[in-house]
């Protein structure tokens, strides 16, 4: 009866399978920023050589998109440079 009604504390992790990834519990700030300031990077550049070849209202969608991306790349690193300095 146990199985069935016994609750699991909240520090435990499922083990759901539809989760491919997981990040660890005991990984910073800095590392985690560092880590999406990487990805935003290549995003950027790849977005970038799409833009490039294509035309017309579809390149502006994805110009559009490379904008964001950037502007997520000027927040991303400006958060790593105060976590880095504290």
């Amino acid at each position: 009866m146990d199985f069935y009604l016994k609750l699991k504390p909240k520090s435990e992790t499922s083990d759901n399978p539809n989760t491919i990834f997981r990040i660890a519990a005991d990984v910073d700030s800095e590392c985690l920023l560092a880590n999406l300031s990487e990805s935003l990077a290549s995003a950027n550049a790849m977005i970038s050589d799409l833009a490039f070849d294509l035309e017309g209202p579809r390149r502006h969608v994805a110009l559009r998109i490379l904008q964001v991306i950037e502007l997520s790349e000027l927040l991303a690193n400006r958060t790593l440079d105060i976590v880095v300095v504290r």
